[in-house]
């Protein structure tokens, strides 16, 4: 393996379906995942958690915390802090209600799957503590679906800090995946008083660890990741601390990233749009070995 790129074993007979017309997309779910942030006295680490080995996706691979939008938090309006929902409409390219949904969905997994929650009690605090039994309780109803986020908000009559996530970048599941998503990625930096804990089920470990040394082990075969993420982890490299990239966010592009097959010289070429190091060479006639993409 000359890096940690990860590819499903399936893609290369699913990008010649797609190429031949044998291959329906399926339509994208909307999604949020976040970048939590901390200061260190050697820069801004990031928190990520591998995904178990027996996953059916990407088992194995380091992630963010993320997930998929509730479209319960499309309809109830929940308390709010920072800039208005039309504001955030504009910056995801999507309607207010939309917008609120896809916001909803970043805070509730970053709370669901790290425990750390970006809201409190006004517009002007943050919530300190969220151990106990009945924010445990609270919290896995959350995971189950019985209740909404927004349910959640009002029953605690806490007001969401969009204030404290910066719009970063989003990445469209490519056309040839059974499973596709919307996602949009964000920054956010861990609240004074708050921990992170490995609140996942889906995960066996979480690190902090800085950018710079999760893009080495990547680089070196030994960190398992998909595209968005050591992308995304190489785009912090310039930032001396974590208010720096939350202050970086409102200027970057958010045109979706969306990956594209093409027919060239006897081979499928799998490329990202400004990603050239993700370029994948793919045989048209032969299914090549359960590693993925040659």
């Amino acid at each position: 393996m000359a890096n940690g790129q990860w590819y499903p074993p399936e893609w290369p007979d699913r990008i010649r379906a797609l190429a031949d017309g044998t291959l329906t997309p399926v339509s994208p779910r909307r999604a949020a995942t976040v970048l939590l942030l901390k200061d260190t006295e050697s820069g801004p680490v990031v928190h990520m958690l591998r995904r178990r080995a027996s996953m059916a996706f990407a088992g194995g691979a380091y992630a963010y915390p993320g997930g998929g939008v509730d479209p319960r938090d499309d309809d109830r309006r929940v308390r709010w802090a920072g800039p208005p929902r039309a504001w955030w409409a504009d910056r995801l390219g999507v309607d207010e209600t939309g917008a609120q949904a896809v916001v909803c969905a970043a805070v509730r997994e970053t709370y669901e799957e790290a425990g750390v929650l970006l809201a409190g009690p006004d517009a002007d605090s943050v919530i300190g503590d969220t151990t106990g039994t009945d924010w445990e309780a609270d919290r896995a109803a959350l995971v189950a679906r019985e209740l909404s986020f927004a349910e959640f908000l009002d029953r605690r009559g806490l007001v969401l800090r969009s204030d404290l996530l910066g719009a970063w970048t989003r990445w469209i599941t490519p056309e040839f995946e059974a499973r596709r998503y919307d996602t949009w990625f964000f920054v956010a930096a861990l609240p004074a008083g708050q921990r992170t804990r490995n609140a996942s089920t889906e995960a066996d470990r979480t690190v902090w660890i800085r950018p710079a040394e999760a893009a080495a082990g990547y680089d070196a075969g030994e960190l398992l990741m998909m595209p968005p993420t050591i992308a995304t982890l190489r785009q912090l490299l310039p930032y001396g601390t974590a208010a720096a990239a939350l202050a970086a966010a409102p200027a970057r592009d958010m045109t979706p990233v969306l990956a594209s097959a093409r027919l060239q010289d006897g081979e499928i070429v799998l490329s990202w749009p400004g990603h050239d190091e993700f370029t994948q060479h793919v045989p048209t006639a032969q299914t090549p070995s359960a590693g993925g993409p040659a």
